[in-house]
């Protein structure tokens, strides 16, 4: 196997056990609140405390890839991924189990941009479209093999081997990151930006606590209002010192970039639909459609299936045609299918209510996610390539952060089958407007790899340097 083949490998394995955290969490949640209780609000917490840590933190976890060197963080992500999701498996109360998610949460921080700014590393540019799509088309596999898995654990022993498995591909990955050595040492290195991911963690967890409790103690409560306040001044407070920082966490003069920009406001839009869309299917076919957890695992694996299968394809023909009419046209089938989905009724007759919306779902996500990534990391010169992945990584967690933690609100309390219509049409809404943002602000790259100037695109001058 040659170093770009282990490369593109490594990446690949590293992302798949992210993934399959994302994977299986939402199957084992009926499960995980029927034995610890705690209701809605425990299976939102079960998701949002992985993602409030990860989505704040994978901007730092960017920096610190690009200073001290890709494998050596992804190397402490692996050790730390494994060692938390041990402490998921033997949570006794839900306390302890969403602290536990917090912590894996922070080391999960550390996997996805550092797989990704492996392959913009060692990758040609003509070669990197290509090489994306397939690492979107395995990574996802996840998703296809996690419903599975956890629906059968949570059926035949316990949700708790839902963490527990993660143990078997942070050790394959661990043993083939050996032969790639160690990093050289980066002589550029700067100084890590420590008040900015305070201030981050700080600024989003106050707002995603307000959210997600609100539901429960209402706006009026001090329980609610003040974590809310301390949360937007505190993200004000982030971008006025991201501006002024000397070593930014988040460089804003990446965003000079057109395709970068738009880009990542596309991804919001996308990534808060697939967030809400997958978190809440998987509750409603179990606890209103009384499905057990390996059969709502298999109803949920259409879409996942077309990105594996068509992924590869469509990232190709997104390097070849570009990616701007993909990242239109995919967002838009996506919410068509869930838009198809308004008709599910109590007894929910799957293959006539969900399946036909799910396949259109797929075809969608299959035709947008490895077109999104490439025109995004396209963008970003070579050398930044960890922290624009980490941005864009923080940027679709956080928007899934924020929209499963107002499903709340979405459903008026409760995931009954007019609770989950609601779900459906706003995700369909959210994928609209991810569509229409993605027309108007994507620009197909010309040969030489900058975007066509007589779309309008940002100029040479606007592209982020080193």
């Amino acid at each position: 196997m040659d170093r770009r083949t282990r490369v593109l490998v490594v990446a690949i394995v590293v992302a798949f056990i992210a993934f399959l955290d994302g994977a299986v969490i939402n199957i084992a949640l009926p499960a995980i609140e029927s034995e610890l209780g705690g209701g809605l609000t425990l299976q939102q917490w079960a998701v949002d405390a992985y993602l409030l840590t990860l989505g704040s933190l994978i901007l730092l976890a960017g920096s610190l890839s690009d200073s001290f060197g890709r494998l050596r963080i992804l190397r402490i992500g692996l050790v730390g991924f494994g060692i938390t999701s041990i402490a998921c498996a033997i949570a006794l109360d839900g306390a302890v189990l969403v602290v536990a998610r917090a912590f894996q949460g922070a080391a999960g921080a550390l996997l996805v941009p550092s797989s990704l700014a492996l392959i913009i590393a060692n990758f040609p540019r003509a070669e990197q479209a290509r090489a994306i799509g397939r690492w979107t088309a395995w990574t996802t596999s996840a998703f296809l093999i996690g419903p599975i898995l956890g629906g059968a654990f949570v059926d035949l022993v316990s949700w708790r081997l839902v963490f527990a498995i993660n143990v078997l591909p942070i050790a394959m990955a661990l043993v083939m990151l050996h032969p790639l050595g160690r990093d050289d040492p980066n002589p550029d290195r700067a100084r890590v930006d420590w008040l900015g991911a305070a201030l981050g963690v700080v600024g989003l967890g106050g707002t995603v606590f307000a959210l997600i409790e609100q539901g429960r103690l209402g706006w009026a409560d001090p329980l609610v209002f003040l974590p809310a306040a301390v949360g937007v001044v505190s993200l004000v407070a982030f971008v006025m010192w991201e501006r002024r920082a000397p070593t930014p966490m988040l460089p804003l003069s990446l965003f000079r970039a057109r395709n970068f920009a738009a880009g990542n406001l596309a991804t919001w839009f996308i990534y808060a639909a697939f967030m809400l869309g997958l978190f809440a299917l998987p509750i409603f076919l179990q606890e209103v459609g009384g499905f057990p957890a390996t059969i709502a695992g298999l109803a949920t694996l259409p879409p996942t299936a077309m990105l594996v299968i068509l992924g590869s394809w469509f990232g190709t023909l997104g390097g070849k045609f570009g990616p701007r009419l993909f990242m239109t046209a995919g967002p838009i089938v996506v919410g068509v299918g869930y838009l198809m989905t308004v008709v599910v009724d109590v007894p929910v007759q799957y293959w006539w209510q969900v399946f036909p919306g799910m396949v259109v779902v797929g075809l969608g996500m299959a035709m947008t996610v490895a077109p999104l990534t490439s025109a995004i990391l396209g963008a970003v010169d070579p050398s930044r390539a960890g922290i624009g992945s980490a941005v864009n990584n923080a940027v679709a967690r956080i928007a899934g952060l924020v929209s499963v933690a107002s499903i709340g609100a979405i459903v008026a309390g409760t995931l009954d089958v007019e609770g989950y219509r609601r779900v459906a049409v706003v995700t369909a809404a959210l994928l609209l407007v991810g569509g229409v943002v993605s027309w108007i602000g994507i620009r197909n790259p010309t040969p030489s790899g900058q975007p066509s100037a007589s779309a309008g695109a940002a100029s040479s001058d606007e592209r982020p340097r080193s």
